[in-house]
């Protein structure tokens, strides 16, 4: 058997989001959304917001060493302008939480829910958002910034744009193509004034997002060749050429492989998730790969799929790891991987179904218990390496 053995300080952890586990979180578009039936409702979901403490013992017990979360604007800045002392003081807690336990925290500023009052005048596209987000962002990192090295602001900006603007399946739930470019170009330019504020606060942090690529490939056919280009240029490029110069590092969210030309023989035999997604083994490593043109370090903020009878999962993370170990290997600068999900969670529009987390949660109970695949997961992260 071969040690792949990793740098020493890579980090190994896995991340949550706010809205999907938290809980009680109204004053949002999402849980507005829900009130009017067009989206499942959150309700208390895995009441992380009260159990974080036992949550990141169970983390630390799987030997990882970071964790993602992200802090949920609406309840630091529930009215545009007021500010609540109280929940920095939660999130506080959070990072104290984390540090005790040996954990670095990756915190992320916004994941996807937008305050009601920032919603309501048209999201990121009013005039002022990169402002008003810069304001929120500074105001975070000058309360909470001495707590954490590594800040992302945005949480997959394009699947945001494609959910709510081209499918119309997300809040605001529109379809409108015209929008769907401008919104893209408006989270980057929230997020240069972000960047730009949250340095001048805090000038030693080191901030970047979590940005969401797909590994395409393509058959023989001219034709495909030339849409998977496009593909990968629009797609996984895009908002990284508008952001440039305004990022310390790459955050990188991967689930999907597409293979123009595909034949159906191939598309049969996919090994795919409780989601449908294909399982592809080597699809994180091209799309790592990818990002080394960049010439920044790169963290893997999310990286997971949905097994609800965890058969697949073991397999998936030791996948990882190779594709990890072979992309650094060619040169490429990763510096931790975090595993989505820490937990289960609330999954959008499909409600709490899926089932993504290393740990299973009882939504009625809200009993945790450790799936067998995280032991397969601590054994990487307790060793700094696979044994393959």
């Amino acid at each position: 058997m071969a040690e792949l053995k990793f740098p020493a300080g890579f980090l190994w952890g896995a991340s949550t989001a706010a809205y999907q586990v938290e809980g009680g979180i109204e004053n949002v578009d999402w849980a507005q959304a829900a009130r009017e039936g067009k989206v499942p409702p959150a309700g208390r979901a895995a009441d992380f917001y009260n159990r974080f403490e036992s949550d990141f013992d169970i983390a630390a017990s799987l030997s990882m060493n970071a964790q993602r979360f992200s802090i949920e604007w609406a309840r630091i800045e529930p009215e545009e302008g007021k500010f609540d002392e109280k929940q920095i003081e939660h999130y506080r807690a959070v990072f104290a939480a984390l540090k005790v336990r040996g954990l670095t925290p990756v915190p992320n500023l916004w994941h996807f829910t937008l305050p009601l009052w920032f919603s309501q005048r048209g999201g990121f596209l009013h005039e002022d958002a990169p402002e008003v987000f810069a304001r929120y962002c500074r105001f975070v990192v000058e309360r909470l910034g001495s707590e954490a090295d590594l800040w992302l602001t945005h949480n997959e900006p394009m699947v945001y744009s494609a959910k709510g603007y081209w499918d119309g399946v997300w809040p605001p739930f529109l379809k409108n193509p015209l929008r769907h470019l401008r919104v893209i170009s408006a989270i980057a330019a929230a997020h240069r004034a972000a960047y730009r504020a949250m340095k001048e606060a805090r000038p030693a942090i080191q901030v970047g997002i979590a940005k969401h690529n797909i590994f395409f490939e393509s058959n023989w056919n001219p034709l495909n060749m030339l849409r998977c280009a496009l593909s990968d240029r629009f797609w996984n490029h895009r908002f990284l050429r508008l952001i440039a110069g305004y990022q310390d590092f790459i955050g990188l969210n991967h689930y999907h492989h597409r293979k123009f030309g595909a034949t159906a023989g191939e598309r049969a035999a996919a090994v795919r998730s409780d989601m449908g997604w294909e399982l592809h083994p080597t699809s994180l490593y091209h799309c790592l790969v990818g990002l080394k043109r960049y010439g920044l370090p790169v963290y893997v903020s999310e990286h997971g799929l949905a097994d609800a009878a965890d058969s697949r999962r073991a397999e998936f993370i030791r996948n990882a790891a190779r594709s990890l170990h072979r992309a650094l290997a060619d040169g490429v600068p990763v510096k931790g991987y975090l595993h989505w999900s820490m937990l289960d969670n609330y999954e959008w529009t499909e409600g709490f179904g899926p089932r993504f987390g290393l740990v299973e949660v009882d939504y009625a109970t809200q009993t945790r218990r450790i799936r067998e695949s995280a032991y397969v997961y601590k054994q990487i992260c307790e060793k700094n390496a696979l044994v393959d």
